[in-house]
């Protein structure tokens, strides 16, 4: 990225970081406004120099540099980290990006946002992010994970797994609603990523077994009510007969082989 940034010229790098923000913020009013005061602008700046020494093995003017832009922007940004082109930080109070973090072009973060590591881990500990990702305020992107192309991680969520390209995820932690434009539902308990998962499961797993249940007693109640219509219709047809019976004898007439 370094590379490619400095064969286009600081000054053309300059005008198509300003053009970036003045198409994706409608507050930004003119050239002179973005340029003047938009802190997380100046953030990203600074850290083209700052990343330039950092590569040149100068890591101590490096740090100093990044802390000098923190101070003066609130936005923190490791020397080390790779930074593409047009990534545009929006507002930018308390964004963090780590040491290996790997920001691609297009991308946007709004304040708030870490990108972080999990641990003390060695290495590449710190999030890539894909061209066109959006980052919502204050959501954590945390560990060695990767956000695809333009997907987007809502405003306060906590990012702790791979993310497919063209989706949108939400949550803590984060889980995916949409991919490629349709709405993703979860049927199985089992891929709720929450550290409540466990319970959701067991409750989960309780309704199903009280489902059963019920199902059974609903068909053992139908059973007992239709033998008891049954018994009903036999105990009717039963007290006819009884009255039929009680009506003859009174009308005199005489029962089949009386007289004999």
């Amino acid at each position: 990225m370094a590379c490619t940034l400095l064969r286009m010229g600081l000054l053309s790098v300059v005008r198509e970081d300003i053009r970036s923000v003045l198409e994706r913020d409608p507050a930004a009013n003119s050239r002179a406004m973005v340029v003047l005061c938009y802190p997380g602008l100046h953030a990203v700046w600074t850290h083209r120099v700052s990343s330039r020494l950092w590569q040149a093995g100068m890591h101590l003017p490096a740090r100093m540099l990044s802390q000098m832009a923190r101070f003066w922007t609130g936005i923190e940004i490791h020397p080390g980290a790779r930074i593409g082109r047009r990534v545009f930080i929006d507002h930018g109070a308390g964004v963090v990006i780590g040491e290996t973090a790997i920001v691609g072009d297009d991308v946007t973060l709004y304040q708030g946002v870490t990108l972080g590591g999990t641990g003390h881990e060695r290495g590449k500990r710190h999030p890539t992010l894909r061209a066109g990702v959006f980052v919502g305020s204050n959501a954590q992107v945390l560990g060695n994970i990767c956000i695809g192309e333009h997907s987007r991680v809502g405003a306060g969520s906590v990012v702790l797994r791979d993310v497919p390209p063209d989706s949108t995820v939400v949550g803590v932690p984060a889980h995916i609603v949409y991919q490629n434009g349709e709405r993703v539902l979860i049927t199985d308990p089992n891929q709720v990523k929450d550290p409540l998962s466990g319970v959701i499961i067991a409750l989960a797993e309780e309704v199903r077994r009280l489902r059963a249940r019920v199902d059974c007693l609903d068909g053992q109640l139908e059973q007992a009510a239709r033998d008891m219509d049954e018994v009903h219709s036999l105990a009717s047809e039963e007290e006819e007969r009884d009255q039929y019976r009680s009506q003859q004898a009174g009308d005199g007439m005489v029962s089949m082989g009386e007289g004999i």
